[in-house]
């Protein structure tokens, strides 16, 4: 079984569950690996490869998130979302529009963001998260984060404390929660994550996902699963002759003729992807660097 899966993720379980649960759907030894981590609050799409699939994630390009964000004002969370420790300001909040369309123009653009400590980040063999659930805090170093629109949907007056809804749409790395956290900041107000959902990741949209239920539900998961070549539309296309995809299979290089503008190639045979090669432009030769069996 080869190809993707868009799968509409469920709060409250990890990314790693969904793995574990598509398992037990597929044959023994399948590979399976994910398009980038949600976390276990978060819904969305949540692109999950298959067999050969997941020999292809180093070709896709990183790509570009969205999201739909909640916010509550007049508070702070220790893992900046809903399920932390709250720390209330006990403060009246009243949040106007003009002024908060300003600040979050502010965080348009490249933006530098500290990992959170309830974060999968590395730090001397540990995960963040590891750290923090023993009460440690650790010195976290910034990332850049580009954030390419924030687009405010909705600010909910509350009896007690107001809420904010946005859409945004940024690069792969970026934490959410801590645009949240750092707007808060800004604003004055304090804020944290309420609830996230992803719509966006990439070529795989919301609108198409499938629920993990359904999928689990489904007899033939195979009609669920998108091709292995999906993803990868952005490479340039080459028909192999039948001679060429014999050298192509061995590992060897072809002669060819490539448009200047051509890198990297996705190679085919009788319409059925064989392989990704490297074109070399001086010497005119086409190496494979991963070939795949017939299937």
């Amino acid at each position: 079984m080869h190809g993707f899966f868009n799968i509409d993720k469920p709060p409250g379980i990890t990314s790693f569950d969904v793995i574990r649960q598509l398992k037990r759907k597929l044959p023994p030894r399948s590979k399976l690996g994910h398009l980038g981590t949600l976390d276990p609050m978060a819904a969305g799409v949540l692109p999950i490869a298959a067999g050969n699939a997941t020999r292809v994630i180093k070709y896709i390009e990183k790509s570009q998130k969205e999201y739909i964000a909640s916010a509550v004002l007049g508070a702070v969370s220790d893992t900046q979302d809903a399920w932390g420790n709250i720390t209330y300001s006990r403060k009246k909040i009243e949040i106007a529009e003009e002024p908060l369309q300003q600040v979050l123009q502010q965080f348009i653009g490249t933006i530098e963001q500290i990992p959170p400590m309830y974060s999968a980040v590395h730090h001397e063999g540990c995960r963040l998260y590891e750290l923090a659930r023993q009460g440690m805090e650790v010195k976290r170093a910034s990332r850049p984060a580009t954030i390419l629109n924030i687009e405010l949907l909705e600010i909910a007056p509350a009896p007690e404390l107001p809420r904010l809804t946005f859409k945004v749409n940024c690069s792969q790395g970026t934490y959410v929660r801590t645009l949240v956290h750092d707007i808060g900041q800004v604003l004055g107000t304090g804020a944290y994550l309420s609830s996230l959902t992803r719509t966006l990741s990439g070529i795989f949209e919301l609108q198409q996902s499938l629920a993990l239920n359904e999928i689990m539900a489904a007899r033939d998961i195979n009609e669920y699963l998108l091709p292995v070549d999906y993803p990868l539309a952005h490479l340039a296309l080459y028909a192999l002759s039948p001679d060429e995809a014999h050298h192509i299979m061995q590992g060897r290089s072809i002669k060819c003729k490539i448009p200047p503008d051509s890198k990297r190639l996705r190679l085919y045979l009788n319409n059925e992807l064989r392989a990704i090669a490297r074109y070399d432009h001086e010497s005119g030769a086409l190496k494979p660097e991963t070939v795949f069996t017939p299937f």
